[in-house]
């Protein structure tokens, strides 16, 4: 129990829909921390850096991320078959300052036996990760223990909180789901259903007023955003698009 409880942890971690995406020529605000945008690279190119693969264990199966071409633009395919791992991107800012995250994703397929209440089958054809910095001295006991163990496990430090925006089969959008396995990590849902898939959507959130509606605190710095497509729970095969994902003030 406590090893499948360990591994849980380990895992966890429509506007513009129908229209096609038109080359980005749009200028980043000025001071705003930059993600390494897709579209700038060619299809078939690694991810530019900073993205790095974000491998949560050695015995899970990795996702397999792709820099393909679609409707006139590059951006990241992931294919997930049984698999669970992410793509991670470094950066440093303070949400307060700049709170607004936006992005592009498409979804083919839904997960059928996928349910994100359910930790045996809580499973996401996308995901937007944001890890939060914090005192982790400062959380309850099971949850300091939920950071030593994943760090002895996956060798690798549990961020202090964790969002997730997913894609949910049923859940309304703007829903919080709490993980069961530790309080610090929780899931918004921003797209649900079918309506939208095979068409681009794009989302925009407030990280900052997001994070304290789901920990019920002011948010620390985000050092890292990431994407994940994982189908380790319910063992289905999945593919989704993932266009660039941008920080600004507004």
């Amino acid at each position: 129990m406590r090893l499948a409880w360990l591994v849980c942890i380990v895992v966890l971690l429509g506007a513009c829909a129908g229209l096609a995406p038109q080359e980005d020529r749009s200028a980043p605000d000025s001071g705003a921390p930059q993600v390494a945008r897709f579209s700038h690279s060619a299809p078939g190119e690694a991810p530019p850096k900073p993205w790095r693969s974000w491998t949560m264990a050695a015995f899970k199966r990795p996702t397999d991320y792709l820099l393909v071409h679609d409707a006139g633009r590059t951006v990241l395919k992931a294919r997930a078959n049984a698999s669970a791992s992410g793509m991670i991107h470094a950066i440093n800012f303070d949400p307060k300052e700049f709170p607004r995250l936006s992005w592009r994703w498409k979804v083919n397929t839904l997960i059928p036996r996928a349910d994100n209440f359910r930790p045996l089958v809580e499973d996401s054809p996308v995901r937007i990760v944001v890890a939060f910095d914090g005192d982790v001295s400062k959380l309850n006991p099971m949850d300091r223990l939920a950071h030593h163990k994943f760090r002895m496990i996956a060798k690798t430090e549990l961020p202090y909180a964790m969002l997730m925006y997913i894609w949910e089969n049923r859940a309304a959008p703007g829903t919080v789901i709490a993980s069961a396995h530790t309080s610090r990590i929780k899931m918004i849902v921003a797209d649900s259903g079918s309506d939208r898939l095979g068409a681009w959507s794009e989302r925009s959130v407030d990280l900052s007023d997001d994070f304290r509606r789901a920990f019920g605190e002011e948010p620390g710095r985000v050092s890292w955003i990431g994407v994940m497509t994982d189908t380790d729970n319910t063992g289905e095969t999945v593919q989704a698009y993932y266009g660039d994902i941008r920080v600004s003030a507004q």
